[in-house]
C-alpha cells in the first residue's frame, strides 16, 4: 500500500481559495489602485510623514535633529549633548536597516540598546553611510533623523528583548482591517522586524487581544527569549490605535497602507512610520489571508 506523504507547502490555487493575498495581486489590486504614485514620498521619507502627522495632531516621537549635510556630522555631539537617550534612523530606510537605538552615551562612547558600545568615530561613519544612501530605498542620498526614544509600555516587559514592540495595522480604504503585534528578540537585535527574527503575533481586530504568533515562519506559543506566553494579551488603547491608523491613512491620502504604532509608557500610542507597500507576513501571523479578511469587513 502506498503511503500518502504529508505536504509542507500549498498549491497557488489552494492559497487563493483560502484568501491569501500574493505580492502581484497586492501590487496590482491594492497598492497601484489605491496609492497614487505621486504621493509615495509622503511615506518613503519619514521626515515628511512626521511633518504631516504633526500638522494633523497625530502623535509621533519628538524630533531632536535632522542631519542633511555631511558637514553637520561634526556637530553631532553638540546636537545630542542634552539627550541621554535617542534614536538615529534613516529618513528613507526600510526593513529596520540603519536604525540605532542609543540607551546612553558618555562623551565619545555610545551605548546602543543591544549592549555593544560604539565610538564617536563609528557613529560618524554610520551617519555618513546613512547620508550616502546605504540604508535607503534604491540607494538614494538620504537624511538622518535623530528623535525621541520610546519608553516601552510595562505590559510588554516580558515580551521583548533589546527594543520596543510595535503594532502594525493595515488600513484599506481608510478602514483598519488586519493587525499584528511585532515583538523584538535577541536575534532581531531589538528591531520589530519579522525578516530579522522578530515575533509576529496575530490580533483580534474587535478586542485587541492576541491570538498566537510566528517566528521565522514557524508557529510559536511563547517568546523565544523570555518563554512568556504570547497568546491572550489585551493590547492597551486598542480603539485609539485603530483610530490613529485610520487618521494617518486619511492624512497621507493613501488608501492602502501599513501603519506602525508603538505604545509609550507615558504618551500611549505613537506613530513610528507608514508604509505604502506593507508586507504580507501579517497573514502568517494571523493565520488567515488578507482577502478573506477584506470580504468579512466589506
Amino acid at each position: 500500500m502506498r503511503l500518502r506523504q504529508k505536504r509542507f507547502w500549498a498549491w497557488p490555487w489552494e492559497l487563493r481559495r483560502n484568501g491569501v493575498l500574493g505580492i502581484n495581486a497586492r501590487n496590482i489590486g491594492f497598492v497601484s489602485r489605491l496609492n497614487p504614485r505621486c504621493l509615495y514620498p509622503r511615506v518613503d521619507d519619514k521626515s515628511i510623514t512626521k511633518r504631516i502627522c504633526e500638522s494633523r495632531g497625530i502623535p509621533v516621537p519628538e524630533t531632536y535633529a535632522i542631519i542633511e549635510r555631511f558637514g553637520d556630522i561634526r556637530r553631532f555631539p553638540e546636537l545630542i549633548a542634552s539627550r541621554r537617550e535617542f534614536v538615529v534612523k534613516p529618513a528613507r530606510g526600510y526593513g529596520g536597516r540603519g536604525i540605532l537605538i542609543i540607551a546612553g552615551h558618555t562623551g565619545n562612547e555610545f551605548h546602543p540598546a543591544d549592549g555593544h558600545a560604539i565610538s564617536l568615530a563609528e557613529m560618524r561613519y554610520h551617519l555618513s553611510s546613512t547620508l550616502s544612501g546605504l540604508y535607503s530605498l534604491g540607494g538614494r542620498p538620504d537624511k538622518v533623523i535623530v528623535e525621541q526614544r520610546i519608553t516601552m509600555h510595562p505590559i510588554f516587559e516580558n515580551l521583548a528583548r533589546g527594543g520596543t514592540p510595535d503594532v502594525r495595522i493595515i488600513v484599506h480604504r481608510y478602514i483598519p482591517f488586519i493587525g499584528m503585534l511585532r515583538l523584538p528578540t535577541r536575534e532581531s537585535r531589538g528591531r520589530a522586524n519579522l525578516h530579522q527574527g522578530a515575533v509576529g503575533v496575530g490580533v483580534d481586530m474587535q478586542t485587541g487581544r492576541t491570538t498566537g504568533g510566528v517566528c521565522r515562519d514557524r508557529r510559536v506559543a511563547c517568546h523565544p527569549d523570555t518563554g512568556f506566553p504570547i497568546r491572550g494579551i489585551e493590547i492597551p488603547f486598542w480603539s485609539r490605535i485603530l483610530a490613529i491608523a485610520a487618521n494617518v491613512s486619511r492624512a497621507l491620502e493613501l488608501g492602502y497602507i501599513g501603519v506602525d504604532i508603538v505604545l509609550d509608557a507615558t504618551q500611549g500610542p505613537v506613530v513610528l512610520e507608514a508604509n505604502a507597500r506593507p508586507g504580507l507576513s501579517i497573514q502568517t501571523a494571523n493565520g488567515y489571508g488578507l482577502l478573506s479578511r477584506r470580504r468579512c469587513v466589506a
